[in-house]
């Protein structure tokens, strides 16, 4: 074994012992026993790669704990699906040197082999609320990003200023909020196979359009500009986006990108179309504030 080999193989060694304590730490706090008895078990086959590796290296590395604390925290902030898909996501760069490392040891096939079965594994086993109710917060974000962006940028031109915006951008916020709210728990209780329960779908969608209402009026309480307060607002709704979608496409596998841009686009789209109407109205009306 040459000294680049060997190296490789203990960089494979060190990430299967980090992952393999990663998912120990999981399966400690997690509650759902499916799900536990899942993570016990491919913390094992970490366990048992390490070995593998460890008796043709000779070398005993220990885990990486930046990378463990990493993990785990954001299991608690985000949920275990989160957690664990993006791990395995980087877990790919790993197959791939397991492909090539197989040239010289053909044994490291089996070792690709469960790897590849892992994402497969978890994708099944996993039932977290937080994902079960994600049609819900995707409803109460999306209508508040495209709503509430379009009625700020037709307010900021209709009345110039802030504290007036504010004021009605909240009063029609909270009353949209409600009425998503109730709109979900009625169409939630419609469904007879639904595996979600109406008043919590409610409180999903409802809690989430107030969260991004709060954070979209927020510059128009803190600036005496309006426009200045809609600039913020939009950089506010773009970010809210990018954290979403990202969130999203890790924990479900889908294109971050594209679904950023249609989001963007839809928020951007009627934002400038409410910014053109309030301009004409106020000048048709002749409505000076």
């Amino acid at each position: 074994m040459d000294a680049e080999m060997k190296r490789r193989l203990v960089e494979a060694q060190r990430n299967e012992i980090t992952e393999y304590h990663v998912y120990r730490a999981l399966a400690a706090r997690e509650k759902n026993a499916a799900n536990r008895d899942v993570l016990e078990r491919i913390a094992a086959d970490e366990r048992k790669h390490y070995e593998f590796w460890a008796e043709r290296t000779g070398e005993r590395p220990g885990p990486r704990r930046c990378k463990l604390w990493w993990y785990v925290t954001l299991a608690r902030l985000l949920g275990l699906t989160f957690a664990v898909k993006l791990m395995e996501h980087a877990e790919e760069g790993a197959q791939v040197s397991y492909g090539e490392i197989a040239d010289t040891y053909p044994e490291a096939e089996q070792v690709l082999r469960d790897e590849e079965e892992h994402e497969d594994e978890l994708m099944a086993m996993i039932d977290e609320e937080r994902l079960r109710y994600m049609g819900s917060v995707v409803l109460g974000l999306s209508d508040a990003l495209v709503e509430l962006t379009g009625a700020l940028a037709g307010l900021t031109l209709a009345l110039r200023n802030s504290d007036l915006i504010a004021l009605t951008g909240l009063i029609t916020g909270i009353a949209a909020a409600l009425s998503m709210g109730a709109s979900e728990y009625l169409s939630t209780k419609a469904e007879d196979q639904s595996a979600k329960t109406p008043g919590k779908a409610a409180l999903y969608t409802g809690g989430t359009y107030l969260l991004t209402v709060a954070v979209l009026i927020l510059p128009f309480l803190l600036l005496a500009e309006p426009l200045w307060s809609l600039a913020i607002t939009l950089a506010a709704a773009l970010g809210i986006i990018l954290v979403f979608t990202s969130y999203l496409g890790v924990a479900r596998d889908l294109p971050i990108a594209r679904r950023f841009l249609e989001m963007a686009g839809l928020s951007l789209g009627v934002a400038a179309v409410s910014f053109g109407i309030g301009f004409v109205l106020r000048l048709g009306l002749g409505v000076e504030v």
